[in-house]
Parts: C-alpha cells; sequence; structure tokens
C-alpha cells in the first residue's frame, strides 16, 4: 500500500542491508507501512475481529492484517516480500508472529488474500498482485474491495489460473478455503455464514447480549 509496496519483489527495502545477508528463521519484523484511509483500519479490524471471534475454538489457523509476508527462495529479507492487507493461513498454528516468513512456515502462504483498494494501489492490486498471488503464492483464493466506491470482486484458483467467482443473490462471493461468503454490509466486506447469517465482532456480540439483559430489566453494568 505504500511506495515501499510497489516496489518489484526483487529490489531492496532498504540501503543498509547487504544482498548476502541471510537472517536466521523467526527474526523478521514484518515491515508494512500505515493504512492509507480510516477506511481501510477500520475495514480491516472488522475482517480480523469477526473470523476471530468465529473460529474462537479454534487454533489451526493464522489470520492478519497489513503484515509482511517474506517468500525468498534464497532466505532474504531485502528480496521477495510483500504485505497483504488481510490475510489467512489454514492449517497452522494460531500464535503471534513478528511476519509471515514462508520458509520459516513449512513453505506455506496465505489461503485467502483480501486486498482493500485505494486509488494510489488499485492498479498494483488487480494487476502485479493478482499475478502475483495466482502464480507464486498460488493462494487459492483471491477478492478485492474498494470501500470508497463498493467494488468487489473474488477469484479462485483452478488449474493455475484465477477465475472469476459468481455471487449469490445477495451478491456475496463464496470463499471455499474459508466455507464462508463475502459481501457487503452497511458498506463494509463482511463475512457470512454458509445459511447466509452476517458473522458479528465481538463488540456486537456483547452489545446483543446487554439488549436482551435490558429487555428483562436487568442492567448489564451491574453483572
Amino acid at each position: 500500500m505504500s511506495q515501499i509496496q510497489e516496489l518489484a519483489p526483487s529490489q531492496d527495502i532498504s540501503q543498509d542491508i547487504s544482498q548476502d545477508v541471510i537472517f536466521p528463521p523467526g527474526d523478521l519484523y514484518s515491515d508494512e507501512p500505515p493504512l492509507e484511509t480510516e477506511l481501510h483500519l477500520r475495514q480491516i479490524i472488522l475482517l480480523l475481529k469477526s473470523l476471530e471471534w468465529l473460529w474462537r475454538d479454534r487454533n489451526d489457523f493464522y489470520v492478519a492484517g497489513n503484515l509482511t509476508i517474506y517468500y525468498s527462495p534464497r532466505q532474504r529479507k531485502s528480496e521477495h516480500f510483500r504485505g497483504p492487507d488481510f490475510f489467512v493461513v489454514l492449517d497452522t498454528e494460531r500464535k503471534t508472529r513478528k511476519s509471515w516468513v514462508v520458509w520459516d512456515e513449512d513453505g506455506k502462504y496465505p489461503n485467502v488474500i483480501i486486498e482493500i483498494l485505494s486509488p494510489k494501489t488499485a492498479d498494483t492490486d488487480k494487476g502485479f498482485k493478482k499475478k502475483l498471488y495466482q502464480d507464486t503464492f498460488r493462494t487459492p483464493d483471491y477478492f478485492w474491495f474498494d470501500p470508497n466506491t463498493l467494488e468487489f470482486l473474488g477469484f479462485h484458483l483452478v488449474d493455475g489460473d484465477y477465475q472469476p467467482l459468481e455471487g449469490n443473490s445477495q451478491g456475496q462471493l463464496w470463499s471455499q478455503q474459508l466455507g464462508l461468503f463475502l459481501g457487503i454490509h452497511q458498506n463494509q466486506l463482511h463475512f457470512f455464514t454458509p445459511e447466509g447469517k452476517l458473522v458479528p465482532t465481538p463488540e456486537e456480540v456483547a452489545e446483543r447480549y446487554a439488549a436482551k439483559l435490558r429487555e428483562l430489566n436487568i442492567d448489564p453494568e451491574t453483572l
């Protein structure tokens, strides 16, 4: 999303780092810039919170936003890196990470990637990144969403090529990897269950419980 991310994968992110330096596994910090707008930040937080709440009893996935993925075949921080706005890796340990280092994660790449478009990044997200996620990452499900125009498209990898997904009657797109729909609700991108129910954030769940308690003349603040 920044000038750093617009560089070709083989270019350095710092002139102070030698091309010959090999960093030890697990010692790579994320190097992503601040998000461009409040809309981008709120959208990523919504996706993170709602999926983590839905899968709160699971420990076999990793989800992150605006985090660097290092994927150099030579295990070098100074080349081959990319920072998706939102991504999910399945069949991995659920734990905190400084970044996603492919060579330190059994060669795993994201199963799902979502990019939040902006005028500055749209061409890259639709062109270079789409090809990268298709040809190098082999990420099965790729989506992009524009919080300003509400443009929303998704793709699934079929025989090595991204094929566009067709929406259901509500315009929602199915993620085979997540077993969930993605769709627009109140101008934001949300997850929906296979039955079409909106996946809430923890705060929304708490507010629903509080409302129920008030209906029973119970003040939730006293509990």
